[in-house]
């Protein structure tokens, strides 16, 4: 069978072999309102609303089947997997789980051994969805490639997105969410990666995940989970200690990458193009590749290393690898546009953490025109939240010509770094991000470049909704 079936999900779920039904489910949805025809709806309860409460709006979107954990008061057949199943009768029905996440899981579990191709897990503290965005694209020159969708990297989505795996797939590529330990065994435990990237250890969401140890242990667990060499591969970050010392918790082949000419794959004349992308030399062993990627910002080569070393393990050649990078339009998260006034507008608005906020800042830095830092406060940080705060204002006082601080946590370095030496009149704090915006929306001109970066819930984004409507 070339896709997941009905009669697929009865087996990984426990039920007799002999049951056959070849009627293909096209993929697996937890949002009624996404329903695509041939789908298996899975209804979680969630925070806010409970997914049994739209199974027959799921039906009505065109779902073959659904997992629910209680009957309601449906008008659909229902069969109880608890209890031998003779019949599978005509879509749509239901399946009655004891609970509806781990059968999720289990399918997703079974179904992944079904079709036996290497399957890559990415995680980090930084760069892991654009490191799974570039590596899909790169294998995609020479592989049929599936990848999560959005960010889709935790103990939903993973298995979500396993469910569209079909015999076509000729590599996956997984991004691995973390937040306490554990959490990426389990992932590890559905998906069986063979290859595994690490991009870096930092302090996101560290007020939940713990210190930098704890978070590292927590990544760790990817390596761990590798088959031994010739078919495992870790590729670690040489140039992050946390990662580089993962190399004696796995089994499996170990690739470092870095600017460290020390390190297996390495790079060195990094020469930032603008929003144009960056050129860069690789090294391994004694040859040299000079290469070029419409990624921006010098830190992307961090990204391109782990991908490169992932493709030359899957046999891709250098020669495939620069076509492959040459054709790229790369998806990132920073997306450039230009206000009525003329400033070029920098939008990192979705997360922050100070070792993404740090990069966000020297992408700014290697733009041509007056540098405006906008940064909203970084939330989830614990112990690290003042050290945070700190290093990124003190990297923002080096580079920027402008800094607009916004929320709590900037409010006592703002007050610090008046007294400096960078002029108090190109430094403001708001303390929300509509007050930063209302003086933005006027403020702005021709020749500026505007970096808008903040956590997720600051509410950035309101920035960049303002400006843009002007633009």
């Amino acid at each position: 069978m070339k896709f997941l079936s009905i009669g697929t999900i009865l087996k990984a779920l426990g039920q007799d072999a002999s049951l056959q039904n070849d009627r293909p489910i096209t993929g697996g949805c937890i949002d009624s309102r996404l329903i695509e025809a041939g789908n298996v709806f899975i209804a979680l309860a969630g925070e806010h609303t409970d997914g049994h409460l739209y199974v027959e709006e799921a039906f009505a979107g065109g779902a073959a089947l659904a997992l629910i954990e209680r009957p309601n008061e449906l008008h659909y057949p229902i069969l109880d997997i608890s209890e031998k199943i003779y019949e599978i009768p005509p879509v749509p029905f239901c399946l009655l789980v004891s609970d509806t996440l781990e059968a999720l899981q289990q399918i997703a579990t079974y179904w992944r051994r079904q079709v036996q191709i290497p399957v890559i897990g990415i995680t980090g503290s930084v760069g892991k969805s654009s490191t799974k965005e570039t590596l899909a694209a790169l294998l995609s020159y020479k592989f049929k490639v599936l990848k999560n969708l959005g960010s889709q990297n935790n103990e939903i989505g993973l298995p979500l997105t396993l469910l569209s795996l079909n015999r076509e797939h000729q590599v996956a590529v997984l991004e691995m969410g973390f937040y306490v330990t554990g959490e990426i065994d389990l992932l590890c435990t559905i998906a069986r990666p063979q290859i595994g990237i690490i991009t870096n250890i930092g302090t996101v969401h560290a007020e939940r995940a713990g210190d930098l140890a704890t978070i590292a242990q927590g990544k760790a667990e990817l390596v761990q989970a590798l088959p031994p060499e010739p078919n495992g591969l870790a590729v670690l970050n040489y140039d992050d200690h946390l990662v580089r010392a993962m190399a004696s918790e796995t089994s499996a082949k170990v690739v470092n990458i870095g600017l460290n000419k020390f390190a297996d794959l390495w790079a060195d004349e990094i020469h930032s193009d603008g929003t144009n992308g960056i050129r860069f030399t690789a090294h391994q062993e004694d040859q040299s590749y000079p290469l070029s990627s419409k990624l921006m910002g010098k830190h992307s080569v961090y990204n391109l290393l782990n991908c490169i070393a992932v493709a030359l393990h899957l046999g891709m050649s250098w020669e495939e690898i620069d076509s492959s990078l040459k054709a790229q339009t790369p998806v990132q998260r920073v997306r450039l546009f230009k206000t009525a006034s003329g400033a070029i507008i920098l939008d990192d608005s979705y997360n922050a953490s100070p070792l993404s906020t740090a990069a966000a800042l020297d992408l700014l830095d290697e733009l041509e025109g007056e540098k405006v830092a906008v940064l909203g406060d970084m939330l989830e940080l614990g112990q690290y939240e003042v050290e945070g705060h700190q290093h990124v204002l003190d990297k923002a006082l080096s580079l920027a010509d402008k800094i607009i601080l916004i929320g709590p946590r900037y409010q006592k370095l703002y007050q610090q770094a008046t007294s400096r030496h960078f002029n108090p009149e190109n430094i403001r704090w708001y303390a929300n991000a509509q007050e930063a915006s209302a003086y933005l929306s006027q403020s702005l001109a021709k020749d500026q470049i505007v970096l808008v970066k903040g956590s997720h819930g600051m509410n950035m984004v309101s920035i960049i909704k303002e400006l843009e409507a002007k633009s």
